[in-house]
């Protein structure tokens, strides 16, 4: 799994002119097919999405290119599941969250809950991140809650990654934890 751009113009261009880099050996990416198309739900409707697969030439291996707006096993776009963290982090509950979103509740205790089982790796992942990245990195302050730390984390090495390119600043905060995370930030496992 690599996470790409969303745009698949420039996906394409980049894969054929073997601008892509295979996660595994650093070897070039070649077009190697389609993954099954699939449908995500935004904030504003559904988009279909049939992400390009992606073979190694030197060692082989297939990847599957999923765009920066989604997660890897998940049918909301990043932004929608961010703001739902957001919220949680912010006191809110499953169901007002749910019912702000227009998802199902149980939907969204799934994320919640996803996010929760792994608050602590994912708080020391984005920190570490946050200080490797910041060109004067300020850990973010400690929450009430274990749930909130880990998203004041992702949101700070969000800040943190802006400082030193400024162009990260025009992507969305949950896109960017998506890219960082390769779309892994609710997988089953965490790398």
């Amino acid at each position: 799994m690599l996470t790409v751009g969303a745009n698949p113009v420039e996906v394409e261009t980049r894969l054929v002119t073997g601008g892509l880099a295979c996660p595994a050996c650093d070897g070039s990416l070649g077009p190697w097919g389609w993954a099954r198309e699939r449908l995500l739900r935004g904030a504003r409707g559904s988009l279909a999405v049939r992400p390009r697969r992606a073979r190694c030439v030197g060692c082989g291996v297939s990847h599957v290119l999923l765009p920066v707006f989604a997660l890897v096993r998940r049918a909301d776009v990043a932004d929608v599941i961010g703001a739902a963290l957001a919220a949680k982090a912010g006191g809110a509950g499953a169901r007002s969250i749910a019912a702000g979103l227009g998802r199902p509740v149980e939907t969204v205790r799934g994320w919640l809950r996803r996010f929760a089982d792994r608050a602590g790796v994912l708080r020391s992942w984005f920190t570490a991140l946050l200080v490797a990245t910041g060109v004067d990195p300020i850990p973010p302050a400690q929450t009430p809650t274990p749930f909130a730390d880990a998203v004041a984390a992702v949101l700070g090495a969000v800040v943190a990654a802006a400082s030193r390119w400024p162009d990260i600043g025009a992507v969305s905060p949950w896109r960017w934890a998506s890219a960082a995370s390769s779309g892994r930030l609710l997988a089953p496992c965490w790398p």
